[in-house]
């Protein structure tokens, strides 16, 4: 059974540079990582709720000591935590993407909120596959329905890039500020982190020990 289990970001798959690397990493202690695609090859019609039924019927079935998310990933994990928490023992976040549909109407503007609205549909670039796809209105009008900050009480540790210019790291000092459950790193870098790889896994390690999540 999987001890780790790593949800990517939007756009993203589970051969992502971060979710590759952690594996490596955790494999190299005897901790084997479950990455899942959240896309369940229908990224058009993806939503928030949708990828949460994914994780948990992964996490009953692993039983996973640790659940690691990056950008919209770490949202999936602080949500899917506050909702099961006696499945997600411990949280590793990398800019977590809280506040998603705030951020998205903020992004797009009204005129292009409202085209995405009436076409359903607007094309995206998506990571894993190179190229423009794309994505259902219906990502957003879900997202709506979710917390922008989760309730997370157990013990969490967010790495966030001071230069992020996707999701502003602002957010994760509001979300550790009101939580002492909670570690935040800001590092100097952007929002995909890529740079700090093995400053994060140290502290991901040490945090994993800790935790008790490798009890």
């Amino acid at each position: 059974m999987a001890q780790i289990l790593y949800l990517h970001g939007f756009a993203s798959g589970p051969q992502s540079t971060k979710g590759r690397y952690f594996a490596t990493q955790f494999a190299q202690i005897g901790a084997e990582t479950a990455m899942p695609d959240l896309n369940e090859g229908d990224f058009r019609g993806l939503t928030i709720t949708r990828q949460l039924k994914l994780i948990d019927r992964l996490a009953q079935q692993l039983r996973p000591r640790l659940l690691i998310g990056s950008s919209m990933g770490g949202y999936l994990a602080a949500l899917y935590a506050a909702a099961r928490p006696e499945l997600a023992p411990a949280l590793m976040l990398m800019a977590p993407a809280f506040g998603f549909p705030q951020r998205w109407a903020e992004r797009l503007g009204a005129a292009k909120l409202q085209e995405w609205r009436e076409t359903g549909s607007m094309e995206v670039e998506n990571y894993a596959t190179g190229r423009l796809e794309p994505i259902g209105y219906q990502l957003y009008e879900d997202a709506q329905w979710h917390d922008a900050l989760p309730d997370v009480q157990q013990p969490t540790l967010i790495f966030h890039g001071l230069r992020d210019e996707t999701v502003d790291p602002q957010l994760s000092v509001d979300f550790a500020r009101a939580r002492p459950n909670v570690r935040l790193e800001l590092l100097d870098s952007d929002h995909g982190l890529t740079d700090q790889l093995e400053r994060m896994w140290v502290d991901t390690a040490r945090f994993y020990t800790e935790s008790g999540a490798a009890a």
